[in-house]
């Protein structure tokens, strides 16, 4: 059987998710290592979050721009230009020799995750038939979880090496990754629905053959509308345009998922995972490494099924089961803590421990997917991009808040992070589940059409209104149809925060 094209067209603009997951992977260990302090110094608290963080900090602002640029260029050269940058950052931070230059590499890497992570996904989902989406929209975020098991695996085997190439090593690896993406960039088909939106029919005909695509989903979908907007937006009027009526609800919802997903604290524990198990009372650094190295296994290896099965489960329940999951593993490892139960001799060190694991597995089947997917597939086309790439932009912005705080949390109060993180992911749940439609299983454009219908009324209304006609009747008929119509109700309530 023939692979599509669109497939190998996914996983070629996926290796931007490999990168991101590399340097998360990389960074904790790398600032941890011996060799790395005997070149930089040792790091405070407040010093090595500010380093850690300091590439999300700088990626928060151009992936707020980058859809702008990417509907006006195109999806693949944008990425093509924050893979080029995120090279030239990796270069510096690997062949650096002050904390300054290192922290100028990091800066600038930021500067490209930026910009391509926030449209790998758009591009992915505007190329892939509706019934692949979920398994291929939600590839970045698979190899981003296997490079953070690699990035942990390849730091581990440098620690061996007694010189500074043990944490420069990493930063070839992810230059490599990086030429790659380029040349990925070069020789990939644009989206076509991105090419039928500039007017470019002929071009996306062509491309959708390259790509594989069937022709009459193609036609059904997009390429046959006529309903396509070929206008071009000013910078301020594509921002405006997210906020006005009829786009404000999905442009906030975004948002907040995508924040939030970054709030539930799994950057604390990716990046300071040697960390977390030597407070909890692993006795040694190796030690701490091997957990970390085995966390990362484990989310890898749950992160195959997830994906996968990305388009068998709902969107909604794996967003919603998925956050009481995260929020009862912090919150039983802050509990532990304030109680004082951890001791590096106790039976409460190791239910700390496996809760990490189980948080991390938890996360990367659940929030880690439906996250990125559903952002995206929920925006119209005239303002995927530019909707995206602000949602993104915040959650860049959210993980750099982890990442400079946790370390200051856990210096302060070994149960203060935990908490927080908990209860964040708790009120998210509350959230999601008043406000968040379902979409697997539909094209993109079936999925607006469920966001124009008429605006439900809220939910004690509808009670009423099912009340009183079941009174009224006494027949099973009716209340069988207002089940029905309470059932669809997931589905306009979001319009209610427009």
């Amino acid at each position: 059987m023939k692979i599509p094209n669109y497939m190998f067209s996914s996983l070629g603009v996926a290796l931007g998710g490999l990168l991101n997951g590399l340097d998360t992977g990389c960074i904790g260990p790398i600032t941890t290592m011996p060799e790395f302090e005997a070149v930089m110094g040792k790091l405070s608290p407040g010093l090595l979050g500010f380093t850690v963080s300091l590439i999300m900090l700088t990626g928060a602002v151009p992936s707020v721009f980058a859809g702008y640029f990417a509907d006006k260029l195109g999806r693949l050269k944008v990425i093509g230009v924050g893979a080029t940058l995120f090279l030239v950052g990796a270069i510096l931070q690997g062949a650096s020799s002050k904390l300054a230059t290192f922290l100028c590499g990091r800066a600038i890497a930021g500067l490209g995750e930026g910009v391509f992570l926030s449209n790998i996904t758009v591009y992915i989902s505007e190329i892939a038939p509706s019934v692949r989406r979920g398994p291929l929209a939600s590839m970045p975020q698979f190899l981003a979880t296997t490079g953070v098991c690699l990035g942990y695996f390849i730091c581990y085997g440098t620690t061996l090496v007694t010189n500074q190439f043990s944490w420069r090593a990493p930063y070839i690896v992810q230059s490599a990754v990086a030429v790659m993406l380029m040349a990925c960039c070069i020789v990939l088909p644009e989206s076509p629905r991105w090419l039928v939106g500039k007017g470019r029919k002929e071009e996306a005909i062509a491309s959708i053959k390259k790509l594989g695509v069937s022709m009459a989903e193609a036609e059904h979908d997009f390429l046959g509308s006529q309903n396509q907007e070929a206008t071009s937006l000013s910078l301020w009027h594509s921002f405006s345009l997210l906020f006005r009526r009829g786009y404000r609800a999905r442009t906030i919802l975004a948002l907040f998922l995508l924040g939030m997903v970054q709030l539930s604290g799994i950057d604390g524990v990716l990046y300071y995972a040697p960390i977390l198990f030597a407070q909890a009372g692993l006795p040694s650094t190796t030690s701490s490494f091997l957990a970390s190295g085995l966390s990362a296994i484990l989310m890898l290896l749950i992160s195959i099924p997830a994906w996968l099965l990305a388009d068998k489960w709902n969107r909604r329940t794996s967003a919603i089961s998925g956050g009481l999951g995260l929020s009862f593993c912090m919150l039983t490892i802050g509990t532990l803590y304030a109680s004082n139960a951890v001791h590096p001799q106790g039976a409460a060190r190791w239910v700390v421990i496996i809760l990490v694991f189980v948080f991390g597995m938890t996360f990367c089947a659940t929030w880690a997917i439906v996250g990125k997917i559903y952002a995206s597939e929920i925006q119209p086309a005239n303002t995927r991009a530019a909707a995206n790439c602000v949602a993104v932009g915040l959650g860049f912005f959210t993980n750099f808040l982890v990442a400079i705080l946790t370390p200051l949390f856990l210096a302060k109060s070994a149960f203060g992070a935990y908490f927080l993180f908990g209860f964040l992911a708790l009120g998210t749940v509350s959230v999601l589940a008043a406000y968040m439609p379902e979409t697997r299983g539909r094209s993109l454009e079936n999925i607006q059409e469920a966001f124009h219908r008429p605006v439900a009324a809220g939910w004690p209304s509808q009670l009423r209104k099912r009340f009183t006609k079941s009174r009224s009747s006494g027949t099973r008929e009716e209340d069988s149809m207002e089940l029905r119509n309470h059932a669809t109700l997931s589905t306009t309530a979001i319009n209610r925060i427009s």
